[in-house]
């Protein structure tokens, strides 16, 4: 007999439901328990795949092709359980691992949302807690224990060829080699830095994380606790460099990686790298780009650019104010560097003119803090709710429903801060929330860019200490000017460019070939059809922590909270492949 979901049932009651017609392995009884509008997101646990299925067929066929060898059980709401809940956290096991899941219910007692992550492999767990190394004994018995990692180091790529070879030491290739470490998976990182943090200390001195020191930490060792709510540039530096040494992570510092082939008879990758002018060639099953979500620095080919007398530099290469005091700076650009900067220049005494070329979302720190306050907060930790909650939590919202949730949020918000809004209009700044209304969430999973976190720079905008030049295009440098397509000239002394960056389909057709590049498609984005992400539709960011059409290639990017929760299920399936576990991605 089909089961039937009761109006207004609790959690509790739903997922006893469900555990039986999971139990049974009848698809029908299960999808009779999902509302008409439905979306199951599976984070490695059923699909092996980052998949979202949407509606009640999409589930139905997933689970027809899975049930018989995921083999699930064990249902279970984890504890403490509100009284009358109809959301949760859940926790279940299949054939190969422990899983956790959050569930959120519709009016009508059906689920609304579903997501299933895999959390360990049965005999694979990490050595956590329980788990960790007595620690009273070299591993080799050759070396003293403070010389093992530096052993470690140079047998990497050496002596030893790393499983997976990681190109990029950011927060992304430190907190992925971190998972790989404690799973016991072979991992080198190259980067081209001289030593690990640099990325960071190298940019621009006013530089500070944009989301809130609770969403930020890495895996398995958190900030401190009097760290501030936006540690900037330098503190994050030197934290990504004590992890990297706190986790031993084998990392070859000033080292660039200029060509990859993959071996598809071999199944390995033969990438070459440079360190100090000698190229070596590394051989390794599985190759990871996590250099960040984007490939080098867009400065758009002005006509004119050579005669200028003054510097240009893209904003990535800005050192930060000190030494513009008195000269006219123009900046290209109204996103987040854009405005640091702006805001960085004018404070060492520059003239400042920020020039607008498109419309951006603006969205106070605050309304950005009080977004995130239910999750990643001080509140949050006070509840209970400790990070690994939080971005399950998170995780659990498919895209399809980003603008259902946050276009209300973002009517708010345009309400509440009208005034604030109306100001930056009054002179002219070009304004928008988003082609779908979610603001800030939307702008940033579908390409990145087009937001600005005011940390004080709309105020110097909206009062004039930064000028402001905006629907116009830059049409033509001269000696000591800019010229815009509305035929105005501006003075300059220096240029920079915040123009955002090129796509990393460019550096992989560098990097491997054209023809891998076209093969993998877009890297990030879901498909959306809005601005700056074309269709067709997926549901999840296209190739991002996900087998790709290219054999043993990945991509690992975005904030630290994605870092840090993403790396989890990119190191589980390079664990499954390295141990021989048999790996059947779901493929509608």
């Amino acid at each position: 007999m089909t089961q039937q979901a009761p109006e207004a049932t609790t959690l509790a009651a739903w997922l006893d439901a469900f555990s039986r017609a999971m139990n049974g392995a009848n698809t029908d009884e299960v999808v009779a328990l999902f509302g008409a509008t439905c979306f199951w997101r599976d984070l490695v646990a059923f699909t092996w795949d980052i998949r979202t299925m949407e509606g009640r067929d999409a589930i139905r066929a997933m689970l027809d092709a899975t049930l018989a060898s995921i083999r699930p059980r064990g249902w279970a709401v984890a504890e403490p359980v509100r009284q009358g809940a109809t959301d949760g956290f859940i926790s279940f096991e299949t054939e190969r691992g422990r899983c956790d899941g959050y569930v959120r219910l519709d009016a009508h007692g059906r689920c609304l949302t579903l997501l299933t992550a895999l959390r360990e492999f049965k005999g694979f767990e990490e050595p956590l807690r329980s788990r960790r190394a007595t620690g009273h004994e070299p591993r080799d018995p050759g070396l003293r224990i403070h010389e093992q990692p530096m052993a470690q180091t140079a047998e990497a790529g050496a002596a030893k060829q790393p499983y997976v070879l990681i190109v990029g030491g950011g927060h992304c290739g430190l907190s992925l080699a971190a998972r790989l470490k404690l799973l016991g998976v072979p991992a080198l990182i190259v980067d081209r830095h001289a030593r690990t943090g640099d990325s960071w200390r190298a940019r621009y001195a006013s530089l500070h994380l944009h989301d809130p020191v609770w969403s930020n930490h890495l895996p398995y060792l958190n900030f401190p606790d009097h760290w501030p709510v936006f540690p900037a540039k330098d503190q994050v530096g030197d934290w990504l460099a004590s992890y990297a040494q706190i986790m031993e992570l084998d990392i070859w510092h000033h080292t660039a990686c200029v060509g990859a082939q993959y071996d598809a008879a071999n199944g390995r990758w033969q990438a070459r790298v440079v360190q100090g002018g000698r190229e070596t060639t590394l051989r390794a099953q599985h190759l990871v780009l996590a250099t960040g979500l984007n490939g080098e620095p867009d400065i758009p080919a002005l006509p004119g650019a050579e005669s200028f007398a003054g510097t240009q530099r893209h904003s990535s290469a800005h050192p930060g104010g000190a030494g513009f005091n008195g000269r006219k700076v123009v900046v290209f650009g109204s996103n987040n560097s854009a405005h640091d900067i702006c805001e960085d220049l004018f404070d060492h005494g520059a003239d400042v003119t920020m020039v607008q070329r498109s419309s951006t979302h603006v969205i106070r720190q605050a309304r950005v803090l009080d977004m995130m306050r239910s999750l990643y907060s001080e509140e949050a930790v006070a509840r209970g709710l400790d990070v690994e909650q939080a971005d399950l939590q998170r995780a659990a919202l498919p895209m399809r429903m980003l603008p259902v949730v946050f276009r209300p949020i973002m009517e708010k918000i345009a309400r509440e801060d009208d005034a604030f809004y109306q100001r930056l209009a009054a002179v002219g700044f070009r304004l928008d929330f988003g082609d779908d209304g979610a603001g800030i969430v939307g702008k940033y999973l579908r390409k990145g860019s087009g937001y600005y976190i005011d940390t004080g720079a709309s105020e110097l905008v909206a009062n004039g200490s930064i000028k402001l030049k905006s629907g116009v295009q830059p049409i033509r440098i001269e000696r000591s000017c800019v010229v815009l397509s509305d035929g105005s000239r501006v003075d300059a002394d220096d240029i920079i460019y915040a123009t955002g960056y090129r796509p990393i389909n460019e550096v992989i057709a560098k990097l491997i070939s054209p023809d891998v590049a076209a093969s993998v498609g877009r890297v990030y984005g879901y498909g959306s059809g809005l601005d700056g992400d074309p269709g067709p539709w997926n549901g999840e960011l296209r190739n991002m922590w996900k087998p790709t059409r290219q054999p043993g290639l990945w991509f690992h990017g975005g904030n630290f909270q994605m870092a840090r929760f993403y790396s989890k299920f990119l190191a589980l399936q390079l664990k499954a492949r390295y141990e021989g576990l048999q790996v059947e991605v779901f493929q509608p």
